[in-house]
């Protein structure tokens, strides 16, 4: 049974800094603090609050289509894992 995805997916995991627990993601879509996400991959299914992001070191409050961003993420994520925003 294929599990059906709750979102609209809206980017994916392109890195993953595992000492300060943050991942890189490329967008698709707009993102913005406050946001709830859902981030889906392997064995990994989670939703947290967008708390915080940065794109190219610079903090901002919201990210558009194309923009690569840095995010604290909850749990350990790995590449090419699934964002969607819920």
């Amino acid at each position: 049974m294929i599990e059906e995805i709750e979102g609209k997916l809206i980017g994916k995991i392109t890195h993953y800094f595992g000492n300060i627990g943050v991942a890189v993601i490329d967008l698709l879509d707009t993102l913005k603090e406050g946001d709830e996400i859902r981030i889906v991959g392997g064995e990994t299914d989670f939703t947290q609050k967008v708390e915080s992001m940065e794109v190219e070191h610079k903090k901002v409050d919201k990210a558009k289509k194309g923009d690569s961003v840095g995010l604290k993420v909850e749990q350990k994520v790995r590449e090419d894992y699934k964002v969607y925003k819920v």
